[in-house]
């Protein structure tokens, strides 16, 4: 029963920000628990790249070049998918944008590029897909927000990223309250420091590494494959009476 419950068998599943660093491997968890899958970024090249390695894999899967912050994309790629694989199951919001600037220089122009991409690029994906859902009466929801959408950090002037995260926080819990209705459950994931192509620059660094060890309880950074669990939980049939929840993955962060 346990086996049925967290399989992800006959399920088609959309993963934004696909074509690099956590959507990558989000799509290779998905696929190994039997989905179906929808690439979708801005990079052509990569997204073929990242199709290729599920189809060694044994999985199904197409690509979809489309900008988060656009609302025409957006609807296109959501019609693409219906199209090509007749259902939307779960929907991973993954796509995101950080920059990092003193709050006193930081340009418009950045905030905006932050907020356009994490906070409504996450909403454009969760209407669009959100309406086949509600027509399906099923459908699971999984923001990738961030430890830092709950506390603050010492280290480096990211404030942009913070408001984002937070604001796709209460987000998360918003359309859970407001959807769970029609049996669609949505739910948070909030990573600690991973790597991936966002924050290699950042981790790859001694000063750094001294600042994790000293705010995370566990002393490191998460390591490939350890946010697949959650994401596996909330994308099943095992989270069906979990919703508006934020799951950090976090080596303990922001619990102290």
């Amino acid at each position: 029963m346990l086996e049925k419950m967290c399989s992800l068998k006959n399920k088609t599943a959309i993963v934004t920000g696909a074509s690099s660093g956590l959507g990558v491997q989000f799509a290779k968890a998905l696929v190994e628990a039997g989905a179906e899958v929808a690439l979708v970024a801005r990079r052509e090249e990569k997204l073929k790249k990242v199709k290729d390695i599920l189809t060694q894999m044994g999985g199904k899967s197409e690509y979809y070049t489309a900008d988060v912050t656009k609302p025409d994309q957006v609807e296109e790629c959501i019609k693409a998918v219906r199209r090509d694989f007749s259902r939307i199951d779960i929907l991973v919001n993954n796509a995101g944008f950080a920059t990092l600037e003193p709050t006193e220089e930081h340009s418009l122009d950045s905030w905006q590029k932050v907020i356009d991409t994490n906070l409504t690029g996450l909403f454009l994906f969760t209407k669009y897909a959100g309406r086949i859902m509600i027509e399906q009466k099923y459908g699971k929801i999984i923001n990738i927000s961030s430890m830092y959408g709950a506390v603050g950090n010492i280290y480096m002037p990211a404030s942009s990223y913070h408001a984002s995260k937070g604001a796709a926080n209460t987000f998360t819990r918003a359309i859970a309250a407001e959807w769970a209705k029609h049996n669609i459950t949505v739910n948070a994931i909030g990573p600690g420091f991973f790597p991936s192509e966002m924050t290699e620059e950042i981790i790859d660094n001694d000063g750094f590494m001294d600042f994790v060890r000293h705010q995370c309880p566990m002393e490191r950074t998460g390591r490939d494959g350890e946010l697949d669990g959650a994401l596996l939980l909330l994308a099943s049939d095992a989270s069906s009476y979990i919703t508006g929840q934020v799951v950090y993955v976090d080596g303990g962060w922001t619990s102290v």
